[in-house]
């Protein structure tokens, strides 16, 4: 694996989280793969998205559709704009990043006249809740006293919440099939104080779910329970109004498929994608596919119905995306609109990896302008 070198604050930064896991691994000698992904992004001060460094952009680990062109969230604009007509005029962003999405977005919906009563946005990290305020004030200062920031779900909420490579961040369980059956992995310490993967059996609720899922013959894959129990529980508090998520996956068929047999886990870190998670643990992001049947089955569990599901190049030309190219624009200016939006729609880019999933409640029948075209519910 060859990846750039981090300079010495980042080698310290990461030393100093390896050193608190090092201390928790002293007591209890082993922690699941879930605990340990979500002391690397979130641990307080030292987690990767806790931290100060850079994350996206070109200067980051990697690059998001809001950060490649405005066009995504001017498009998603439209989208929120119908759900909010027919439920609340109140978005809640969830993982607002640098808070390009939001900026986007807001401009957009002021352009449209729908601009949101109250744009919340619930926010983990306080370096990024800080980026996201600074930006904000800086691009739309006569906005700012419409966004507010949240330190917990609402315990009730009508209107629209919208995410956006959320789901993938979440902490996940890494399970295979063995010989003796279904193994956890965990991480543990070795002799000189290293970390590495430790593979125990799976306790029984655990490894029903891997059988339930096809686990066979050293089947070794990773089951994201946190992103089901997100999702059941932003299901149970919106009253009238819609879950929009876009983020990479499958459906499950096609996410345990036979022939998937070492999962989706992979690690960022410069723009390099590798697959060893314990390196410079807080220096890289950790991600896995999302598997959007498990969305769709929690939110309908909790009282939710299916609104819509395709890829999101369905869903940014049905949203018409191109109507808003700057047809006057210098070349230069749509050469780069051109490039992004191809970034986003193609099928070899982000227009099919990607996809987007909305669900409702009190909006039943709902035509989606986002879905008109292209649905694939049935695949769930």
């Amino acid at each position: 694996m060859s990846l750039p070198q981090p300079d010495a604050e980042a080698l310290a930064h990461s030393a100093r989280l390896r050193a608190r896991m090092l201390e928790e691994l002293a007591g209890s000698g082993w922690m699941p793969f879930s605990r340990y992904m979500e002391r690397a992004l979130y641990a307080p001060g030292l987690g990767y998205y806790s931290g100060a460094l850079q994350k996206f952009g070109s200067g980051g680990d990697f690059v998001t559709a809001p950060e490649l062109s405005p066009l995504f969230g001017r498009s998603l604009a439209r989208q929120l704009a119908e759900l909010m007509a027919h439920s609340a005029h109140s978005l809640i962003e969830a993982g607002a990043g640098s808070g390009r999405l939001a900026a986007d977005l807001l401009a957009e919906l002021e352009r449209q006249g729908a601009l949101p009563e109250r744009y919340a946005i619930l926010e983990l990290s306080a370096d990024l809740r800080a980026r996201q305020q600074a930006l904000i004030a800086a691009e739309l200062p006569h906005l700012a006293g419409r966004v507010h920031w949240l330190d917990s779900l609402p315990e009730q909420f009508d209107g629209v919440v919208i995410g956006n490579e959320v789901l993938d961040a979440m902490p996940v369980e890494r399970l295979r099939a063995g010989t003796d059956g279904i193994e956890q992995a965990g991480v543990g310490a070795t002799a000189d104080g290293a970390l590495e993967i430790v593979w125990r059996p799976a306790p029984p609720e655990l490894a029903a779910e891997a059988q339930a899922l096809g686990f066979r013959d050293g089947y070794d894959s990773e089951i994201n329970f946190a992103a089901r129990a997100w999702v059941a529980e932003w299901a149970r508090r919106i009253g009238r109004g819609a879950l929009l998520l876009i983020d990479y996956g499958f459906p499950q068929a096609e996410y345990y498929h036979p022939d998937r047999r070492t999962g989706t886990l992979m690690c960022h870190y410069r723009h390099h994608a590798h697959t060893d998670p314990l390196w410079m643990p807080g220096l890289n992001d950790l991600t896995a596919h999302v598997d959007f049947t498990a969305v769709a089955q929690s939110a309908f569990d909790a009282g939710m119905s299916l609104a819509g599901y395709t890829s999101q190049a369905n869903f940014l030309l049905n949203c018409g995306v191109l109507d808003l190219l700057d047809r006057d624009a210098d070349a230069l200016t749509r050469a780069r609109e051109n490039t992004a939006l191809n970034r986003l729609t193609s099928p070899a880019e982000m227009g099919e990896l990607f996809k987007v999933i909305c669900t409702t409640r009190g909006l039943d029948d709902l035509p989606l302008l986002g879905f008109a075209r292209g649905d694939r519910s049935h695949t769930l």
